[in-house]
């Protein structure tokens, strides 16, 4: 992707992504099993970690997708809304070790998904991206989202 920007997520990604629970549009994590198998999952948890990484609260720690991760990083995220905006974030992910990340990534995530987890007994992944593309509507036209690392 020579011709794409340098990642950053922007406002308004942040703001879909942030409001996507509670907009009813889903963040679909997809990883790859062990055994090379696709491990897809819906994720409540997804928020911007910083300007070029998301996170997720994984509240079952012995789930397909921690175990696919912990053995190919490789990631995607689509953000899907009932039409335009579309946008699909590819990168590497990982399982938070350090507390303070594992607490900012769970303070980050939604409140519902807190709450389903009040113990804090899940994990913390953090995507550090490598690809975000997609179509973003702005002024009532279409723009294309094309960044890379």
């Amino acid at each position: 992707m020579s011709d794409a920007a340098p990642i950053k997520l922007n406002e308004e990604i942040t703001a879909l992504v942030k409001g996507a629970l509670d907009g009813g549009n889903a963040i679909v994590v997809t990883a790859v099993s062990p055994d090379q198998k696709p491990v897809v999952s819906i994720r409540g948890s997804v928020a911007v970690y910083g300007d070029d990484q998301l996170s997720f609260w994984a509240r079952n720690v012995e789930g397909g997708t921690i175990e696919a991760i912990r053995a190919n990083p490789a990631v995607s995220l689509l953000y899907r809304g009932p039409g335009v905006p579309l946008l699909i974030f590819n990168g590497r992910a990982r399982v938070a070790e350090a507390d303070a990340d594992r607490d900012r990534a769970f303070s980050l995530a939604h409140e519902r998904e807190q709450k389903a987890d009040a113990d804090k007994k899940g994990l913390a992944v953090i995507v550090d991206l490598e690809e975000v593309r997609g179509v973003l509507v702005k002024d009532g036209a279409r723009e294309f989202v094309k960044m890379a690392r």
